[in-house]
């Protein structure tokens, strides 16, 4: 397995989730990679989010139409410095993002999505690949046979925020709430 390894091949993209699940602040790439690699069996590559069986199964998020920039944000504080005509640069604790991702949004597909809006932490996967992820069905894990990139933390659903459009598809913005610091970047075979 190895990272993408060419500028925008990251078209293939996806968010993922682990419902009822929680990541420990020590967890690792692996430990994250194997969580989402054992509940597997319901990894969707078509877009929906309506067939979901298991309440820890992995379940991934459809029709996604635009994605936030992933990681740690800067959090720079100029200090005055006496005597000095220009101040220094100290680097300070950042705050942890939001992130905004927009959907097209199908109201059927979303109507289980929505009950996400419940205050539970999920672990979420960012995964950014050069060709598209398929499934092995005979075993039920991901091959991912792919050139990849992959983040991991845990965060909640916060708001889903629907947009009619008149002249265009209509969308949904779906907010979510980082609670842990990001894991990444990694890139790991399934096992």
């Amino acid at each position: 397995m190895a990272h993408i390894t060419s500028i925008g091949a990251s078209k293939f993209t996806t968010l993922d989730y682990v419902a009822n699940t929680a990541q420990n602040a020590n967890s690792s790439a692996a430990d994250l990679h194997a969580l989402f690699v054992s509940n597997s069996s319901t990894i969707l590559a078509t877009n929906t989010a309506t067939d979901e069986t298991l309440e820890s199964a992995v379940k991934h998020v459809g029709n996604i139409r635009e994605f936030p920039s992933l990681g740690t944000p800067a959090n720079i504080v100029n200090v005055p410095v006496y005597g000095q005509k220009t101040s220094s640069q100290v680097q300070g604790q950042a705050d942890a993002p939001s992130l905004e991702i927009t959907v097209n949004y199908v109201a059927e597909d979303m109507t289980d999505f929505h009950a996400l809006i419940d205050g539970n932490s999920k672990v979420f996967r960012f995964m950014m690949c050069a060709t598209p992820v398929t499934e092995a069905e005979a075993t039920g894990q991901a091959t991912l046979a792919v050139n990849n990139t992959e983040f991991y933390f845990t965060g909640k659903v916060e708001a889903i925020l629907v947009n009619p459009a008149l002249t265009d598809a209509t969308t949904a913005t779906i907010t979510l709430s980082a609670q842990t610091d990001f894991v990444g970047p990694a890139t790991l075979a399934a096992s």
